[in-house]
């Protein structure tokens, strides 16, 4: 089994000046784009959004007016999250094109479906469905303005399933995806893959070190992976088990610097697919890595127990492994519980929200506690 058929160029990070997210170091970044093209890897990942919208200008410059058209493969995002009208839609996609300076695009993904913008608070239709963004896209491609067409997904595997089933012209779906993930109630990367592979789709990874996560690990497991191999870093560990998969186009990581490119292409290449055992043990590490946050691994005596229709282990989960990122508000796991509040409750996360109350089997009333992690990871939402 190959390791992963690319590693991705994720350009959300990019090296800039005086800590202006749009004004572009050039220098490092051509060097950054010359050396990962030299390495053999072709894949570039942009969006509309990134650095404030300048993100798909800043790849034009650095990579498609510098290297041949058919040197490279570049993959860019609709805002489906910001979308209101279908007239915006059209007018967006053109000058998606003419900030690239290209006549197609090789990956073409609507950004971020989920529950919210895909079926509605209401359940009755986001804009995704209400405004045809789906037909839009079949109609790029057949004007050959996109060659494969896929979505990032941020939600629950039942709502990508059900996607997928409505959405067959779909070839490529992009996921959170890493060991911490693998089983998480909100990310649920584990059921997310193994949809997507039962539609015959391919996936593009995401987050395989989880923001820097699962590259500054806690210190018990980092003595957890020494000791299954002294050699290894922490982030290596992350990379092999995302690229172990079958089916990926490619696992994207976002870097910053020369020095960044250069150790990710050195440790892809040197790296082997996990064995069974390394796999088993990984998942085991696991609990070491959720015991170091303020809530701890062991969260059982809250099982059954829901707050707004949301699962409580799932808040306290999210909300726990979010203060162990090195960002906690920029974490993938904050934005996902507006849409299991959508999905099983039909409630805005961002509005009024019932007085309920928390109360565990043997009385103890614990809402507060939750409540403080609900709130907390509401507020870090976008």
């Amino acid at each position: 089994m190959a390791l992963m058929s690319e590693l991705g160029f994720g350009m959300m990070r990019l090296p800039v000046k005086n800590g202006d997210p749009t004004d572009f170091d050039y220098d490092e970044l051509n060097q950054m784009v010359d050396t990962f093209l030299e390495a053999g890897f072709t894949y570039f990942d942009t969006s509309y959004v990134y650095h404030n919208g300048k993100s798909e200008e800043a790849t034009r410059k650095a990579l498609v007016e510098r290297h041949p058209r058919d040197r490279f493969t570049v993959a860019t995002k609709f805002p489906s999250f910001i979308l209101k009208a279908e007239k915006e839609i059209e007018p967006i996609f053109a000058s998606q094109l003419e900030r690239l300076g290209v006549d197609y695009i090789d990956y073409y993904l609507l950004h971020n479906l989920q529950t919210v913008n895909y079926d509605g608070i209401d359940g009755t239709g986001g804009p995704v469905k209400t405004c045809r963004l789906f037909e839009h896209a079949a109609r790029w491609k057949a004007e050959g303005k996109i060659r494969h067409l896929g979505f990032s997904h941020h939600s629950s595997a039942a709502l990508l399933d059900r996607i997928l089933i409505e959405h067959p012209e779909v070839e490529f779906v992009q996921i959170a995806l890493n060991y911490i993930d693998w089983k998480s109630e909100f990310v649920q990367a584990k059921a997310c893959y193994e949809v997507i592979r039962k539609h015959g789709k391919q996936v593009v990874i995401m987050e395989p070190v989880k923001g820097g996560g699962l590259a500054k690990v806690p210190k018990s497991v980092e003595k957890a992976l020494k000791a299954m191999d002294p050699n290894a870093s922490a982030p290596s560990w992350a990379v092999r088990f995302a690229g172990s998969l079958e089916g990926a186009i490619c696992t994207l990581s976002g870097m910053s610097t020369l020095e960044q490119v250069r150790d990710n292409i050195q440790t892809v290449k040197a790296l082997s697919p996990l064995t069974e055992d390394e796999k088993l043990k990984l998942h085991e590490i696991v609990k070491l890595y959720k015991d170091a946050g303020p809530v701890g691994a062991d969260l059982s005596r809250y099982a059954g127990l829901t707050l707004h229709g949301v699962p409580v282990t799932a808040i306290l989960e999210a909300y726990n492994i979010c203060q162990l990122q090195p960002d906690p508000g920029f974490s993938d796991d904050n934005n996902y519980l507006k849409n299991i509040m959508a999905e099983q409750a039909h409630l805005d996360c961002f509005g009024e929200l019932p007085e309920e109350k928390v109360v565990l089997a043997d009385g103890k009333d614990v809402t507060e506690e939750v409540l403080k992690a609900e709130r907390w990871l509401i507020q870090h939402s976008f």
